[in-house]
């Protein structure tokens, strides 16, 4: 179970649950009707009957409490404050049947006071607790312009970067926003790698300028190069003057190539090596957790300097060599230098076709000089060949 979804009606004093937003292989979130639930019990939903397996989409007058009530500031009337209310945030939402297959949200769980949006030590919350009727909470469904995020990615602190992408798509756009600004550099970048470009952008456009700049800076350079080529040139070169001057570099040049050339496609921070390193540093490069599964299955050996486009490629050597070869040895020993090199020029069908010539799951990019420029890698491949909308409809896909 992934959300809880309501809805508020002027013939009822408390919201209606109306079904469960519920996560079924395949990372397809369907809803679940409340009139199909049996049952509520600890670690365990029952229902009876069949479930459609549509994906789930939320409608204008539904609301979702994970995604779009949890953080959200409130008035509690309260008899036995000076003023008869106080301020609080919403953390958790308590759901009752009353009748026959009819369930409400009977109760709020809240944070008083100001401090209710900050954190103390260890990064808990500040602010006593209550447990409120449902009747006393005013505002519990108005949209709140300055709403955090924690309890929401609390909840979801499994998902992949792709999955959060996913969810952070269905919110409504002003709950997208805030959803997005509440996660750290990082993951926001790995976020919008994985959003289409019109959910990029504004996203983008409502972080402070520095900001949007630290988070382009923690994209890889052709995801940071395709999301700055969606903005006016006076856009782009704002962000570009707020960056590091090496980044800003490797994407200035990215953004000189067409989107359908290797130029478009590859990234500027393949795996690169002397040849005179060892396969024990090569193993420890690749280990490290940053580097993507496609990037770190090969290792781009070159002269000094390293640092794309300047080093002179020599060859490559894959993570399979690696782990057979003995931890002193160096990578020179044992180039693969059988591999067709690409210009920055090439088409998308020839990057294609050279990927599915050699079983590779990413194919060296080099100048007229050989230096290597960078790496096209099977999973940029893809983004381009597969039609524009599917991410959206990724879920869609069935077995036929």
């Amino acid at each position: 179970m992934r959300d809880v979804i309501v809805t508020v009606s002027p013939r009822r004093h408390r919201p209606r649950v109306i079904g469960l937003a519920v996560e079924v292989p395949g990372k397809r979130r369907v809803f679940v009707p409340m009139t199909r639930v049996t049952n509520i019990d600890a670690g365990q939903v029952i229902t009876t009957g069949l479930v459609n397996m549509r994906r789930f989409e939320q409608r204008p007058n539904e609301t979702l409490v994970i995604g779009e009530v949890f953080d959200r500031s409130v008035t509690v009337r309260d008899p036995d404050e000076p003023t008869g209310t106080y301020e609080a945030l919403v953390e958790d939402l308590a759901i009752e049947k009353e009748r026959l297959r009819d369930w409400s949200v009977v109760k709020a769980f809240v944070r008083k006071g100001d401090g209710a949006r900050t954190f103390g030590g260890l990064g808990r919350r500040r602010g006593e607790t209550a447990v409120v009727p449902i009747e006393d909470v005013v505002g519990l469904l108005t949209v709140d312009a300055g709403q955090g995020a924690a309890s929401l990615l609390a909840s979801y602190d499994d998902l992949k970067a792709a999955d959060l992408a996913e969810l952070i798509r269905d919110l409504r756009p002003d709950r997208r926003i805030q959803v997005a600004a509440a996660l750290d550099d990082e993951k926001l970048a790995d976020v919008l790698e994985e959003l289409p470009e019109d959910d990029q952008v504004p996203i983008l456009a409502a972080l402070a300028s520095d900001r949007a700049a630290d988070v382009l800076e923690a994209m890889q350079p052709d995801d940071a190069a395709d999301l700055l080529s969606e903005l006016p040139p006076e856009a782009q070169e704002r962000y570009l003057q707020l960056m590091e001057p090496d980044e800003a570099a490797d994407i200035r040049r990215l953004l000189t190539y067409e989107e359908d050339t290797a130029g478009g496609l590859m990234t500027t921070e393949p795996v690169i090596l002397p040849p005179e390193a060892t396969i024990a540093e090569a193993l420890a490069l690749v280990r490290r957790a940053e580097i993507s599964t496609a990037m770190a299955a090969t290792v781009y050996v070159c002269r000094a300097p390293l640092e794309t486009p300047t080093g002179r490629y020599l060859g490559v050597v894959h993570i399979q060599r690696l782990l057979r070869e003995p931890p002193h040895g160096v990578v020179g020993a044992i180039l693969d230098k059988g591999i067709e090199v690409l210009g920055p020029d090439a088409s998308i069908g020839k990057v294609a076709r050279s990927l599915a010539t050699y079983n590779l799951v990413s194919v060296p990019i080099v100048d007229e000089d050989n230096h290597l420029l960078g790496a096209v890698t099977v999973d940029d491949v893809l983004d381009h060949l597969l039609p524009e909308d599917w991410r959206e409809e990724r879920h869609e896909v069935t077995d036929d």
